[in-house]
């Protein structure tokens, strides 16, 4: 289909990439918790959101000046780590402040994140880590057929492939956690929660400020 083989394999392949734990595991799965269901959704459209900019940087070159340009890599990066870190000082912020009893309730209400906040926060963190766009750079053209008569319906039907079951994988690992959120951790609990959740997103913005172009 579109110049397209192997369509099994790169299903399976899809797979492997959206159950490895990284940046858009975490941030839905912080989400979920935070927010419920609604909210592990929101963050999941705007990671489904962020593959679409890749897909279409993919088809129709982006991804591959982002591969040659030494600069262009590095200001990705750097603002991606930047964004991340940014993540991470609100989680940190927000165990420090986080109490017992009503006022810890309360606040948490207050603090809670509206599903078009969570979706931007799930695009934003997709599109501003360049290893997503090279990868998708990468990953796209080995399922692409040398003959193929039209490359780029080829790459944005892999894309629209990979983004459908991507959001389907999300949507059901959100279901799973969901059930989570009814259990009410003392104060000490929930400051540690808070804390482990910014140190994961500080980890992973020093990762990739740690990568090097390929």
């Amino acid at each position: 289909m579109f110049g397209t083989h192997d369509l099994a394999l790169f299903a399976v392949t899809v797979l492997v990439v959206n159950a490895t734990p990284g940046v858009d595991l975490a941030f839905t799965l912080v989400s979920t918790l935070k927010g419920g269901v609604r909210a592990g959704w929101a963050a999941a459209s705007g990671i489904a959101a962020g593959c679409g900019v890749h897909t279409l940087a993919a088809a129709f070159g982006l991804a591959a000046l982002l591969a040659a340009s030494s600069a262009g890599f590095v200001v990705v990066k750097w603002a991606g780590a930047a964004y991340l870190l940014w993540l991470a000082a609100g989680m940190l912020r927000q165990g420090m402040r986080d109490t017992a009893g009503t006022a810890g309730s309360s606040q948490a209400a207050t603090t809670r994140q509206s599903p078009a906040q969570l979706f931007r926060q799930g695009f934003l963190t997709n599109v501003l880590n360049p290893k997503v766009a090279l990868f998708f750079l990468a990953l796209l053209p080995q399922f692409i057929d040398n003959g193929a008569a039209n490359k780029t319906a080829a790459f944005l039907f892999l894309g629209a492939w990979f983004i459908a079951q991507g959001f389907a994988f999300l949507a059901a690992f959100v279901w799973l956690v969901a059930p989570l959120r009814r259990w009410q951790p003392a104060s000490w609990a929930r400051r540690a929660l808070h804390g482990a959740g910014g140190a994961l997103f500080a980890s992973l913005a020093i990762r990739l400020a740690l990568t090097e172009r390929p």
